[in-house]
């Protein structure tokens, strides 16, 4: 009897290409991920955000995209009526746009959504605030996932949100 013949072992190929050590510019910044729907998940995202802002070297944003990061997290983890949220940062056209989708569904009764509605605006008083400062658009409509839920987003021009920054700044000193 003959001992079977040995299998080849294989090896993954060596990068021809070193990998890059210079930061992406502010377009490649795209960046999702799930949290639990948990009151510690805005500290993740706020955290998540100041290392992707400063990886893409949008530090002049952080102010900004911190405070309404945070906000949005913070209200869809108190509407969702599921184990975690998404929550997604996208820069394009020298603007972040910031969305969030939690599970809480539309209300079919008129009356019901029009005070649900209104409680998510009143939850959301400090991002408009934010947002209108920086010149940004936000809302919240049905999302149009298969699952359903509720998305929630933020858009801040670059230029409003430096503005927005260096007013922090000067404030806090």
């Amino acid at each position: 009897m003959t001992a079977p013949a040995p299998v080849p072992a294989t090896t993954c190929p060596l990068p021809i290409d070193p990998l890059p050590t210079s930061a992406p510019g502010p377009e490649k910044l795209a960046y999702s991920l799930t949290l639990p729907a948990a009151p510690t998940s805005a500290a993740i995202a706020r955290a998540a955000a100041r290392a992707v802002l400063h990886r893409h070297g949008l530090h002049d944003m952080t102010n900004a995209v911190v405070q309404v990061v945070s906000e949005l997290t913070s209200c869809a983890c108190r509407f969702t009526t599921a184990d975690d949220i998404y929550v997604s940062l996208r820069y394009r056209d020298g603007a972040l746009r910031v969305i969030l989708y939690d599970a809480h569904p539309s209300h079919t009764h008129p009356r019901l959504s029009a005070a649900c509605d209104a409680r998510r605006r009143a939850t959301l008083r400090v991002l408009a605030c934010v947002v209108r400062t920086c010149q940004g658009d936000w809302g919240f409509d049905a999302a149009r996932e298969p699952g359903g839920g509720t998305r929630l987003w933020a858009v801040l021009p670059r230029s409003g949100a430096r503005t927005y920054g260096a007013a922090v700044e000067r404030a806090t000193g």
